[in-house]
């Protein structure tokens, strides 16, 4: 049984008011493999990705001790950091608000991109070098600069662990302290732009924070950043190596996992559950939810949809089902 050195000893399953949900969930998503239904005919089809991914990922390591639930522990990036390159690149991760180390600059650059960037710097107190074109040849490992570059911050990931109390995200926008957690988890997210957009509607509608896979998926990058508009600045992502693991971890720990699928036969609209500790995986763009994970899910939900379109991406189909999430939670 999972501890919290604050708030005492961990209810048993039995004991919470939404366990008899839970156990009725199952049942629905016990029915629908064998082809059964207890709710009556299935849902419409949609979902924010289509189809099933092969296997899960390798094993991981808990963190142990008390007050933790033995998900897997914080990675940061690697010790490289990112670097930007090209005047258009640079300039719009500088109106972004991407954490930045340096900006490097020929001293022969005279473009009016080049001087915005170099006052957007100066403004935030970013270091400003001039660099050659042999030294910027050498940061961006030989890519198109255009007499511009932007050393990029590594991301501090949080610990997964700190999600479920909203002790990552206090005091910069995150999660009131003591509602239930609302938790996203991106399974094999890759395109940036998406990631983002998933980070940016979490924030939206009150998550505690982002859980992303350390393989197969996009990191926290500049074009994250850029794509969730600034969100990143107080919604914290934590980096696990194994999500399968850490999804089982949050069920121990009081979450019921609900995966967004096509297969789903329960409306995202319909799901009462979410306004207790709760997590919403989502899947990745034309893949969907990995076979594994799906199997963790308590239950599998979509996004009734009547129009042509067979599918939405994943950034799209985050965000509508997070507000339906947030609307039952209120």
């Amino acid at each position: 049984m999972a501890k919290n050195s604050k708030k005492g000893a961990t209810p048993k399953a039995e004991d919470r008011h939404w366990h008899g949900k839970r156990q009725k969930a199952r049942a629905v998503k016990s029915a629908s493999r064998t082809g059964t239904s207890t709710t009556g005919p299935a849902a419409p089809r949609g979902s924010g990705a289509t189809g099933a991914r092969g296997a899960g990922r390798g094993p991981d390591t808990g963190r142990t001790g008390e007050g933790q639930t033995g998900i897997a522990p914080m990675r940061r990036s690697p010790d490289a950091p990112e670097v930007v390159a090209g005047r258009n690149p640079v300039l719009e991760a500088l109106r972004a608000g991407v954490p930045s180390s340096t900006l490097y600059v020929m001293s022969d650059s005279s473009d009016e991109r080049i001087r915005e960037a170099i006052q957007i710097a100066a403004d935030r107190g970013i270091p400003f070098l001039e660099a050659g074109k042999p030294q910027l040849d050498r940061l961006t490992d030989g890519s198109v600069h255009q007499g511009i570059a932007l050393k990029v911050r590594p991301y501090r990931y949080a610990h997964p662990d700190d999600l479920l109390t909203g002790a990552a995200g206090r005091g910069r926008g995150g999660e009131t302290p003591g509602t239930a957690p609302l938790i996203v988890a991106a399974d094999g997210i890759t395109d940036p732009r998406n990631l983002g957009a998933v980070v940016r509607s979490a924030a939206a509608f009150g998550a505690t924070g982002v859980v992303v896979p350390e393989r197969r998926a996009a990191g926290v990058t500049a074009g994250v950043w850029k794509a969730s508009a600034g969100t990143l600045a107080y919604l914290p992502v934590a980096q696990v190596t194994n999500l399968t693991r850490t999804l089982k971890a949050y069920q121990k720990a009081g979450c019921f996992v609900a995966g967004l699928d096509a297969r789903g036969t329960t409306a995202v609209g319909d799901l009462e559950i979410a306004t207790g500790p709760f997590v919403l995986v989502v899947g990745s763009e034309g893949k969907g939810l990995a076979r594994l994970v799906a199997d963790t899910c308590d239950l599998l939900v979509n996004i009734p949809m009547g129009g042509r379109a067979e599918s939405l991406n994943a950034g799209v189909a985050a965000g509508i089902a997070l507000y339906e999430i947030a609307r039952q939670r209120s």
